[in-house]
């Protein structure tokens, strides 16, 4: 039996290029000719960071101008999601919002509700935003061009350009709760923008990329070990896992929303009552079997992207990264679905704001008009609470829908490694041996810009100075006596924990633990729901 199902699996490896190359074509979602709007690039060839697109439309507005600053209080809605705005602050502007600009082209926005929702420093080129999530992300570019982003106590990066073979590429060194790792992208422009489509830094051979897309011999069972974790219960109401897999693509699925369901769960614990809650138990799990499908489509359509762009690559051939990005997706003809794999705001037909976290699902069912940069969505699953409700239209910056499309890839390829490295365990099959062969690494990855020593350090300390930004730049709105608004309206900036804090700064703001641990060079700290872990008297990670 056991010859049988090897031999069985061998057979479907071998059938595996042909299978894989009949659904990439010019037709069809990966096809190798599909081409894209290569407009000149917004900003300058090597620049880490995207730029960001212009409004799209106009919408009505008033402004008041006086003392060299104005205010602008968006009362619009614009198809594609876009308001225009007089500021600094570029992202779209939800119904009811009021916009500051000071004298040195600095800019703040508040929410109708009298919240704080965007500070814009000009000198420093630093955008915050406050999610309503309850966090806070922070992104800046530097003047050696490399970009910085973090969200205070959670993930952050560093990002540098460079150049490969004529291509501009991207590197950004990840730290994620202690968690060091490395992603690579490869740019291009795109109706005025300059997006980055994430490029594998390793690629598997076309066996192991066979046993991945094909279906296995027989279905299997899978005990997954999250089963019995807290997030798996919080979330019991929206995600049930496959009771059988008859392929990877469907376990792939799986790993890909618990992956991020574990995430939100995480940013739950640390932000507290201001985030996203899950529907009220009862009833099917919001992802049906459905939804379910059309993310395992979808994993099986850039299963076979790797594998086509892995064969380029070994023959020494170029790729086209607007076919492995949104650039084929909104030129395909074909529905696509995306998983949010971090926080955003997002804006309705209304003008109205919501949110999306980790492991909502959004569906593009048309593509937008060619002179626009935002698309509208449909949202398929989300969690309730003050998320965006399932079956409402939402649109999203291009640029954010190609980080979604990167996020499920990057997911995908963490998935292949694991799957990989546990065939013929823990009821996973056997792999053929074309299938266990190693990955290898990409050429434009050995030539990547190593990470810096400081890139950690830096993280946090941007962290820091955007409390200080954000406390200069309200403060100098606020005190202004020719703005529309006060500052009784602007929300305070959450206090968070954050990696390389003190013990004395944790326990100014969470207080006391309930009980503590300590494990040789680890100190633990209790909390309720959460631990904070020290080396060498700073936070290390908080879970």
């Amino acid at each position: 039996m056991h010859n049988r199902l090897v031999t069985t699996l061998v057979c479907l490896c071998c059938l595996a290029e042909s299978r894989l190359t009949a659904q990439v074509d010019p037709n069809k979602p990966g096809g190798s000719q599909a081409t894209s709007s290569h407009a000149p690039h917004p900003t300058k060839p090597g620049n880490s960071t995207p730029a960001k697109g212009p409004a799209a439309g106009g919408a009505a507005h008033t402004t008041t101008i006086s003392g060299g600053a104005h205010t602008t209080t968006a009362g619009g809605h614009t198809a594609g999601g876009t308001t225009a705005s007089h500021t600094a602050i570029k992202s779209p502007a939800p119904k009811g919002t009021a916009e500051h600009a000071t004298k040195d082209g600095s800019a703040i926005r508040i929410r109708s509700n009298g919240g704080l929702s965007d500070v814009h420093d000009a000198k420093l080129d630093m955008d915050v935003h406050h999610g309503l999530d309850g966090g806070r992300r922070v992104s800046v570019v530097r003047h050696d061009g490399s970009h910085l982003y973090s969200e205070p106590g959670r993930r952050g990066y560093v990002e540098r350009g460079y150049h490969y073979l004529g291509h501009d590429y991207n590197y950004r060194a990840y730290y994620d709760h202690g968690r060091e790792y490395s992603r690579y992208y490869r740019s291009y422009g795109y109706r005025g923008l300059y997006l980055n489509v994430y490029t594998p830094g390793y690629y598997y051979g076309t066996g192991f990329y066979g046993w991945a897309y094909n279906p296995w011999a027989a279905p299997i069972t899978f005990n997954w070990e999250w089963s019995s974790s807290p997030w798996y219960a919080y979330y019991g109401n929206y995600f049930q896992p496959y009771a059988v897999y008859p392929s990877a693509a469907f376990w792939l699925v799986d790993y890909l929303i618990s992956q991020d369901l574990q995430a939100a769960y995480t940013k739950h614990l640390e932000t507290g009552p201001a985030d996203n809650s899950p529907e009220a138990v009862g009833g099917p799990p919001v992802l049906t079997p459905e939804i379910k499908q059309k993310i395992a489509d979808e994993v099986k359509t850039q299963l076979a992207l790797e594998n086509q762009e892995a064969t380029q690559i070994a023959a020494n051939q170029d790729f086209d990264p607007g076919s492995s990005g949104i650039a084929r997706m909104l030129s395909d003809g074909r529905p696509h679905v995306f998983v949010v794999g971090g926080g955003l705001d997002l804006i309705d037909p209304a003008g109205v704001e919501c949110a999306v976290s980790e492991g909502d699902v959004l569906e593009l069912k048309t593509p937008p008009p060619s002179n626009v940069t935002a698309a509208d969505l449909v949202v398929l699953a989300s969690k309730g609470g003050k998320e965006c409700q399932s079956g409402g239209a939402v649109s999203v910056n291009l640029t954010d829908l190609q980080e979604m499309q990167n996020h499920l890839r990057e997911t995908i390829d963490t998935g292949l490694k694991e799957l990989q490295s546990k065939q013929g365990k823990d009821g996973l099959p056997t792999a053929p041996p074309s299938a266990q062969v190693p990955p290898t690494e990409s050429a434009f990855a050995t030539v990547a810009p190593p990470p810096d020593l400081k890139d950690a350090a830096d993280i946090l300390q941007q962290s820091q100075q955007a409390d200080a930004v954000e406390t200069a730049i309200v403060s100098e709105a606020s005190s202004d006596g020719q703005t529309t608004f006060a500052a009784s309206h602007v929300a305070a900036a959450p206090v968070t924990v954050a990696l390389g804090q003190s013990v004395d700064q944790v326990e100014a703001i969470l207080g006391k633990p309930v009980k503590t641990a300590n494990l040789g060079p680890k100190t633990i700290y209790y909390y309720d729901g959460m631990k904070v872990v020290f080396k060498g008297g700073k936070v290390s990670d908080v879970e």
